[in-house]
């Protein structure tokens, strides 16, 4: 058997998040998060009652965990880890923390050309080509995403005159490794956009018990003879990228709406 068949479904391991990390009372019911630093911080200033409600640390240093109002609803909000192993573990002590409900957005490089940059990509599938959702799933070539709330943002896109694509994403763990065979390969299988996390972080909410949402704006053309950057950056685009954000939490307007129906 491959090692990354081993799966083991017991909750209990030698080292558990709630012995690193203490619960938080009242933590809010839904939570948001995004990758890109340089979005991250203009989000921030953008909610003039931000405050600090908890801090999360490991070898690389402290991201703290804020508390924003947005219409008069609690949301967390944080800046998420790139690459799946960190995203997982940050987001695994944040329910320890209390946090019952993630919405996660970010940047994706695209495998069809015509999906338009900063273009809202709602992902239905993950193709499994890293190594942490074996961890918290067994084994299979791919794993269903956004098993809820699909139905909610498409009404939030649709509120905001915002066009939409879904499909097939292909996590993968090394991005200096997407080769022209493997990206070919890749389309074959019906994937339309390429990032690293989507896979791990769907595993780990389905292994907790949690709820996700991930969808991703496009970035990066790899469906090209060269490779186009376009939108890439953390900083071209940027006024449009926070409104996107924007679009998280009016998915978590709903959701709370939901919950309280």
């Amino acid at each position: 058997m491959m090692i990354l068949e081993e799966f083991d479904s017991s909750l209990s391991a030698v080292i558990n998040p709630d012995m690193v990390v203490e619960k938080i009372e009242n933590f809010p019911d839904v939570t948001v998060a995004c990758f890109s630093e340089k979005l991250f911080k203009k989000m921030l200033a953008f909610f003039a009652d931000a405050k600090e409600i908890a801090s999360h640390h490991s070898s690389s240093g402290w991201k703290s965990v804020y508390e924003v109002t947005y219409k008069d609803e609690r949301f967390a909000f944080y800046h998420a880890y790139l690459g799946e192993p960190a995203c997982v573990n940050q987001y695994e002590d944040l329910i320890a923390m209390g946090s019952k409900c993630l919405i996660l957005l970010g940047n994706c490089g695209v495998l069809d050309k015509n999906i338009q940059d900063c273009g809202i990509i709602i992902p239905t599938k993950a193709i499994r080509d890293e190594g942490c959702s074996y961890h918290y799933a067994p084994a299979s070539d791919t794993i269903d995403i956004n098993l809820k709330y699909t139905d909610l943002f498409k009404e939030v896109l649709a509120e905001l005159n915002y066009p939409w694509v879904e499909g097939t994403t292909w996590t993968t763990d090394a991005c200096y490794r997407e080769t022209r065979d493997k990206v070919n390969r890749r389309k074959e299988q019906g994937a339309i956009c390429v990032e690293m996390e989507c896979a791990g972080m769907q595993a780990l909410c389905n292994f907790r018990g949690t709820d996700f949402f991930q969808f991703f704006y496009a970035g990066d053309n790899l469906d090209h003879s060269a490779w186009d950057p376009r939108s890439l950056s953390g900083g071209v685009r940027l006024d449009d990228k926070a409104k996107i954000v924007l679009l998280a939490f009016e998915l978590g307007l709903k959701i709370k709406k939901s919950k309280q129906a």
